[in-house]
This record gives structure tokens, C-alpha cells and sequence, in this order.
């Protein structure tokens, strides 16, 4: 048996799977984000501590046999999370977080400082990356700043809790900016320029590789063995993990708190122009691009509080039952910019706000609904669009995530990207899964690409949706009025 732990946004979840790569036994704990300011998302890290340690005591509870066979653990987590410690591993301040947007001015400083910072990290500087971060806590929290001796992500902090070691790997570190995203290192360039050196980054390891053994009290608090902690993953290349993307161009759309387009690499080929993310995979010797939409399923959760709907699932009943039978959408709904939180790719402006366009006295809440849905595909239109701008090919598209259960927001995105998207079983897993796979990938010791894609399959197939040939002409259309919106109102913003 191998477990998996993964520190989302919104929740904890952790599962056991069993040497086929089958999930046995799950359990998850809700988080939640704190927004003191405009732009701000912080979070306690003694709150991930709790809420993987309730997550924990529920499998020990539920399924104690099956943790006494636990072999090994993996972790991932949401990525660029800055959670800063002083000598004595104290936390000095809240946590912030990747959809945080407060340090805009600190991008622009930082790449005036490093001007070959591009070409080492093979990124743009955004605010939701961990080093201008950095650099705000510097200006801002000069106290707090002087104080720090190890800067972690989320996951780590787990990490160090469990383990007692200060250790990350590949995938998640690539998206501090203080990487040599080619050479995967830690770049002296890129840590100068934040003020920061070597010496106060964990050690950096591959994926499946182990970074220490959990402590022997929590291994009898949970009924486990003290068993090894891979150094694990982001949870995007945890998720392709999950998916069974490790082959180049296969490629999967997480309908998640936030949207991804991720596709696996063989090769470094980064576009930092159109803010695309290049990360290292975490699996050795591959990496991986990404377009980022800081709102995807979210946009749906914010709609519920808006229109004081019930939930999501009643949202989509309601649209579905206003389109009628034999129809797939409806006609005069109101434009949707899904910017929320800000957005990356391919605009990276923290500062981008969520707009409805086009509203009259005849506008239901079922029409804002179709358009939430239309808006987030438009936004995955324009990430596709960047990624393959790179000139990597694009083979084979899955989706996962929680808004994956939903044909019809299944079909609009595929007619949107013009690509037959594959749905998996178990495919709401996501990260979890695929840190477990790291998991039993490192109890193994074996990282050849046979054991790789033994381990790493991709789950057996739900259902496939092709574009709908009926609405692609509408939707494209919409789409440019969609980027057509935005360009004439990101001044405003």
C-alpha cells in the first residue's frame, strides 16, 4: 500500500492505493484562504498541519489495516506558497499564496536585478511565484525578513513536520523562479537578486526519490510503520502523475480552484513572452509547460454565492434544464472574462478583474451560468494557443479535477480547443493519486521508463467528447469577441 498526501487550496486529501495503482481508502479536510487586503491570499500553515493530521486519524479510523500496509508516503501541493521559518523552524508569518497578487512592482524589480531571469528560470515573473514574494516581505516586513533562515513550500511544511527535514523537489521548485529550470538547480543569480542565498532552500530532489522517514511518534499515532517520504511533487505534475501524463504530448486540462493546461516534455522549451509556465516534471530528465487560469471551477462557486443557488450541481441542472432537450446552448447570453483572482496566461496581470458583458432584463441566472462555463473554455483556448506557440505538438487531452463531471461543460470545451478531450475513471482523485505514485515508484527504487508507465498508467477511459460540429462556428466567434473584450477593458481594470 502507498499513501498519498496532497495540500490543496481548499482542502487536504489524502489516499491509500494498493500495488495496482488502485485508490482504496481516501479522506480529505476543508482549508480555508484569508484575504485581510485587496489582492492578498494567505493561509495558516498550522492549519495544513491540522488538517492533514484529521485526514489521517479518518484513514486510521476507517481503514487501520490497510495504513499498517503503508510502504511509503508522497506528498504534493499547491505550488509558489512562501512560507517563511525562522532558525528554530518557527513560522514567521502567514503563508502566501499562489493566487495572491500584492507584489507586481517586486516583479518587474526582480527581473531588473537578474536581466537574464527569463532564460535561467524560463519564466516570466508573476506575482503568484514564490521570489517577488520575497522581495515584497523584504520592503514591507523588513523584520520579518532579517528573521527568515528557510523558506519552504506548503508541501514541505508537511514535509518537515513529518520527517523532521528540510527537503523539495523538481516540479515544485521550478516554480519558485530560483531555479535553473534547465539544469534543475538552484540558481546563486536568482537568489541573489531576492536577497536570499543557497544555504536557506532545502535540498532538491527528484520526484520519487527519498528525502527521510517519518517520525516514529506519528507513525504510531496513525498506525503506520516508519516508512520513507518521497520528496514528491506540484500538484499539476502530481495530477499528470495521476493521469498518466508522463509521455511527451500527452497533455491534461485540470478543471480545479484553478484551471491548467499542462503538457509533458522531453525537452526544456520554455515561452516566457506569453506567460507560459516551464517547470521541471518529477520524473528525472523530463519537464513539463503549462497555461495557467487563476479561476476555473471557482468561478462556478462564486456564481453559487452570487445568485444564492443551492450548489454547483444545482447551477448546472438549472442551465440544463433551461437549454431543453436536443439543444446545447442557448442563444443571447452574456460574455464572461473569468479573471477573479487576476489572471496568467497568457495576460499575466494580477490586476485583471471578472466581468459579465452583455446583460439585459432577459438575463437568468442560467444564461450567467452557460457564460461562466463559455469563459473558462475561452480561457483555456487562449492558453492552448500559447502552448503551442512553443512548437510542441499536442497528442492526447484528459481532463481531470471536481469540474470534470460535467458533460456539458465537457462538450464546450472541447468544441472551444477543437480537440477530443478524454474523461477517466477516477479522475477527481487527482494530486493525491499521483503522489502515491511517487510513493511507490521510490519504495521500488526503479525510475526506468518501463517502471515509470507500469506504475503510471493512465485509468481506464469514462467517456470521450469530440468538438460539437453544430456550435463551433458560435463559439469561435464568441471567443474573439471574448479576447476582443478584453483588450478594450484591461486599461479600466
Amino acid at each position: 500500500m502507498f499513501l498519498g498526501i496532497d495540500l490543496g487550496t481548499s482542502a487536504v486529501k489524502v489516499v491509500i492505493t494498493n500495488a495496482k495503482s488502485e485508490v482504496v481508502a481516501q479522506a480529505s479536510s476543508a482549508l480555508e484562504v484569508q484575504r485581510p487586503q485587496p489582492l492578498w491570499s494567505e493561509q495558516r500553515p498550522q492549519d495544513w498541519i491540522d488538517a492533514m493530521e484529521s485526514s489521517l486519524a479518518e484513514l486510521h479510523r476507517q481503514h487501520s489495516d490497510a495504513m499498517q500496509q503503508v510502504a511509503a508516503i508522497g506528498l504534493s501541493g499547491q505550488m509558489h506558497g512562501a512560507t517563511l521559518l525562522d532558525s528554530n523552524h518557527t513560522v514567521l508569518r502567514p503563508a502566501i499564496l499562489w493566487n495572491d497578487g500584492r507584489c507586481q512592482a517586486e516583479c518587474g524589480e526582480l527581473e531588473s536585478a537578474v536581466p537574464e531571469a527569463r532564460q535561467i528560470s524560463g519564466n516570466i515573473a508573476m506575482p503568484g511565484f514564490t521570489a517577488p514574494k520575497l522581495l515584497w516581505v523584504k520592503h514591507h516586513e523588513p523584520e520579518v525578513f532579517e528573521r527568515i533562515a528557510h523558506v519552504l513550500l506548503p508541501k514541505d511544511y508537511l514535509r518537515l513536520h513529518l520527517t523532521g527535514e528540510l527537503a523539495s523537489d523538481m516540479s515544485d521548485s521550478a516554480g519558485t523562479l530560483w531555479m535553473n529550470v534547465a539544469e534543475r538547480s538552484w540558481s546563486d543569480a536568482m537568489l541573489t537578486g531576492s536577497g536570499l542565498t543557497e544555504h536557506q532552500m532545502p535540498k532538491l530532489f527528484e520526484g520519487p526519490e527519498t528525502t527521510g522517514t517519518l517520525r516514529p511518534e506519528l507513525a504510531t499515532r496513525w498506525g503506520l510503520k516508519a516508512v520513507p517520504v518521497v520528496a514528491g511533487a506540484g500538484d499539476n505534475a502530481a495530477g499528470a502523475l495521476g493521469a498518466g501524463v508522463v509521455t511527451p504530448g500527452d497533455a491534461f486540462l485540470s478543471l480545479g480552484t484553478s484551471g491548467v493546461y499542462f503538457l509533458a516534455n522531453a525537452k526544456y522549451a520554455p515561452n516566457p513572452g506569453e506567460a507560459v509556465h516551464t517547470f521541471c516534471h518529477c520524473l528525472p530528465n523530463t519537464w513539463h509547460q503549462m497555461s495557467v487560469s487563476l479561476s476555473a471551477a471557482s468561478c462556478l462557486d462564486w456564481l453559487v454565492r452570487l445568485t444564492g443557488a443551492t450548489d454547483v450541481p444545482s447551477l448546472l441542472a438549472e442551465l440544463e434544464q433551461d437549454i431543453g432537450k436536443g439543444e446545447l446552448l442557448m442563444e443571447d447570453v452574456p460574455l464572461f472574462l473569468p479573471y477573479l483572482s487576476g489572471e496568467r496566461t497568457p495576460h499575466n496581470n494580477p490586476g485583471a478583474k471578472g466581468v459579465f458583458f452583455g446583460m439585459t432584463h432577459n438575463t437568468r441566472r442560467s444564461h450567467l451560468t452557460q457564460a461562466v462555463l463559455e469563459g473558462v473554455a475561452f480561457s483555456f483556448a487562449d492558453g492552448q494557443k500559447a502552448l503551442l506557440a512553443t512548437g510542441e505538438p499536442i497528442h492526447h487531452v484528459s481532463v481531470i479535477g471536481g469540474g470534470s463531471r460535467s458533460k456539458l461543460w465537457g462538450n464546450i470545451l472541447a468544441t472551444a480547443l477543437d480537440r477530443t478531450l478524454v474523461f477517466h475513471e477516477g479522475s477527481e482523485v487527482g494530486p493525491a493519486l499521483g503522489a502515491a505514485r511517487l510513493a511507490q515508484l521510490g519504495a521500488g527504487g526503479d525510475f526506468s521508463s518501463s517502471a515509470i508507465h507500469d506504475v503510471c498508467f493512465k485509468t481506464p477511459v469514462k467517456f470521450t467528447l469530440a468538438p460539437v460540429s453544430r456550435i463551433k462556428d458560435h463559439l469561435q466567434g464568441r471567443w474573439q469577441r471574448y479576447r476582443a473584450l478584453y483588450q478594450h477593458s484591461h486599461e479600466l481594470m
